[in-house]
């Protein structure tokens, strides 16, 4: 048996698609952040230390529980039980890897970044201190973050112009993984001159396996 903890609002939405790619049988056990913090509940802590998610049980019958946290290794764990969602050739694979590991690696920190830039501006700041923070946020997105999401947009751009999924002709764990940095961007900073990614983000969005995640564990919201 498989089993997701899966958080509401994160990464972990991306492991209920491959399972429903995969066609494997797993169950949802729910967390839900907390309201004023967003931080993921500390039931979580009594899976996996770090009280995050994902993190995936597998209980194969006569082996012993299996506790994965991080999509970079959860994927293809699930790929290798699941027989897909994995390249055969070599030079497809090592594609494969290089966007498994950049997706969170790379491109993640800098969304990341936007989306706190984006909150220490927001309405939630107190009124006597907005417009320092609005200044200091305008700064680094318009010197750092902005030029460097955009960059890293392009060149994504370019690599689906030559290819229909990120490893090839076919789906695979990146394309997983590629799949929340991506949607985030699209929200966050927008896809104005990346006609490439935007006809794959609604590829993937396409996919009734994606669908049925999205139903089963909610959708994402990026604000």
């Amino acid at each position: 048996m498989i089993i997701v903890h899966h958080l509401n609002n994160s990464r972990s939405q991306r492991v209920l698609w491959a399972l429903e790619e995969l066609g494997l049988p797993y169950e949802i056990k729910a967390y839900q952040r907390n309201k004023k913090t967003m931080l993921a509940p500390p039931e979580l802590k009594e899976i996996h230390p770090l009280g995050l998610s994902p993190v995936v049980e597998h209980r194969p019958e006569g082996g012993e529980p299996v506790v994965l946290a991080e999509s970079g290794a959860i994927l293809p764990y699930l790929a290798d039980l699941g027989g897909g969602l994995m390249p055969t050739d070599v030079a497809q694979l090592r594609t494969c890897t290089y966007w498994l590991h950049y997706a969170e690696g790379t491109l993640m920190p800098l969304l990341l970044v936007k989306l706190i830039m984006n909150q220490i501006s927001g309405p939630k700041v107190p009124f006597i201190v907005r417009p320092i923070a609005r200044a200091i946020a305008g700064q680094v997105n318009g010197t750092f973050t902005d030029p460097r999401i955009a960059l890293h947009l392009d060149t994504i751009d370019a690599h689906l112009a030559r290819s229909t999924w990120f490893a090839g002709d076919a789906l695979s764990v990146a394309d997983v993984q590629m799949s929340f940095p991506l949607l985030a961007a699209a929200h966050r900073a927008g896809l104005d001159g990346r006609p490439h990614i935007a006809a794959w983000l609604e590829r993937v969005q396409g996919r009734p396996a994606f669908a049925a995640a999205v139903a089963k564990g909610g959708p994402v919201d990026f604000d």
